[in-house]
C-alpha cells in the first residue's frame, strides 16, 4: 500500500470515480478530488500533495493552465504531474512537455497503464511512501 497523496482533477465526476477506483485497487488510498483547475490550485496551495493526475480539457482552467500555474509557484513546481488527454495532437503534447509535465496518458486507458506510469514517476521523484 502506498501513502502517496494524489490529487485527481477532472471536470467529469464519473472519470474521477474511475481513476479513484483504479488507484484504490492499485494500493493508493490517500486520494483527493477536484472538479476543475481553479479548485485544484486552491487545494494545492492549502494541502500537501505528492502527485497530480489531471484532465487536459476542463472549463475555466485547463489542465495545461493548471500545470503552468504550478510551475510558477516555488512550493508547487516540483510536484509530479500526469496529464490525461483525449487528444494525441503532437503540438499539444509538446506544449505540456515544455511546461514540465512528467507524463501523459491518452484516454481511454487501461488501469495498468495508469498505475505503471504512476509508480514509475513516484519511484523516480522519490515521493514513494509505502
Amino acid at each position: 500500500m502506498f501513502n502517496t497523496r494524489i490529487l485527481i482533477v477532472d471536470d467529469m465526476s464519473s472519470m474521477r470515480g474511475v481513476i479513484k477506483m483504479f488507484l484504490t485497487e492499485g494500493g493508493f488510498h490517500n486520494l483527493t478530488e477536484a472538479s476543475n483547475g481553479q479548485t485544484a490550485l486552491s487545494l494545492l496551495k492549502t494541502q500537501k500533495f505528492d502527485l497530480v493526475i489531471c484532465d487536459w480539457d476542463m472549463p475555466g482552467m485547463t489542465g495545461l493552465e493548471l500545470l503552468e500555474q504550478m510551475k510558477k509557484e516555488e512550493n508547487l513546481m516540483k510536484i509530479p504531474f500526469i496529464m490525461l488527454t483525449a487528444t494525441s495532437r503532437q503540438e499539444k503534447v509538446q506544449k505540456a512537455i515544455e511546461l514540465g509535465v512528467n507524463d501523459y496518458i491518452s484516454k481511454p486507458f487501461q488501469p495498468q497503464r495508469l498505475l505503471g506510469k504512476l509508480v514509475k514517476i513516484i519511484n523516480i521523484t522519490g515521493t514513494a511512501q509505502k
